[in-house]
């Protein structure tokens, strides 16, 4: 048989490179895309897959991850995103909002639109992260749910187009997961503000809990379509309700 393909950007930390590791365990030849080269190039090594230097707001190399990916795909995560700030509408960067738009939006745009002939061949995939952002509005948080709120309809508009396509569109949106970077990048690298995003909650997820859930959707019969996985820590019963020590 030929070896099951998937195509995970963002690969180079957090869920994407959980999810990476994941799916490798599970079969995948898995193409590691990312901006740092010097992390894929490590993971595709150890998990026997194959490493693409790739930035997806940029057009040249979301067309060079889909050449170098082949005419088979069987599954793409579109991972690569991010939330720049946390100031209300008021104060806000609207530069942090454009580059939000550009790398969670534009770019799972661009990824799916370049690597679709190859889906379509391999029966593939599409999964997007989104997050509970998109479910619930926050203060401080108007950039960052605006963008996940177009990943949700990005992907339901596409699961409307491609209704009568041999491809399964999904997304998970996660909630609260405890990654290294996610809340440092957010919050311009004040790692004391990003240490206390996550201080007392009685577990939160970890990127590991994610591509679980990335292999549950990967694992599921062809016609089997998990439209959508909102998944939260238990301590988490709303963005505001969480259960601390």
């Amino acid at each position: 048989m030929t070896k099951r393909i998937a195509v995970v950007t963002g690969a180079s930390s957090g869920i994407g490179e959980a999810s990476a590791r994941r799916l490798a365990a599970d079969g995948f030849e898995v193409i590691c895309a990312a901006r740092r080269t010097d992390r894929i190039d490590g993971l595709a090594r150890e998990i026997g897959g194959r490493a693409v230097r790739c930035d997806v707001t940029s057009s040249a190399d979301v067309a060079a991850l889909a050449e170098g990916a082949g005419d088979r795909i069987d599954l793409l995560f579109a991972n690569a995103g991010g939330a720049y700030g946390l100031d209300p509408v008021a104060t806000a960067d609207l530069d942090d909002w454009r580059k939000m738009y550009e790398v969670n939006v534009i770019g799972v745009a661009a990824t799916i639109k370049a690597l679709l002939p190859a889906l379509t061949a391999g029966h593939g995939t599409i999964l997007a992260t989104g997050s509970y952002a998109a479910w619930a509005p926050y203060e401080g948080g108007a950039g960052y749910c605006g963008v996940k709120a177009a990943v949700q309809a990005l992907m339901g508009s596409l699961r409307l187009e491609l209704w009568d396509q041999p491809v399964r569109v999904c997304e998970i949106d996660p909630g609260m997961v405890a990654t290294p970077e996610f809340s440092l990048v957010r919050l311009g690298g004040d790692q004391a503000r990003a240490d206390a995003v996550y201080r007392g909650v009685k577990g939160p997820l970890t990127a590991e809990d994610i591509a679980e859930c990335v292999a549950f959707v990967a694992g599921q019969p062809e016609h089997v379509n998990l439209d959508s996985i909102l998944v939260r820590p238990r301590a988490q019963a709303s963005k505001d309700k969480i259960d601390r020590e």
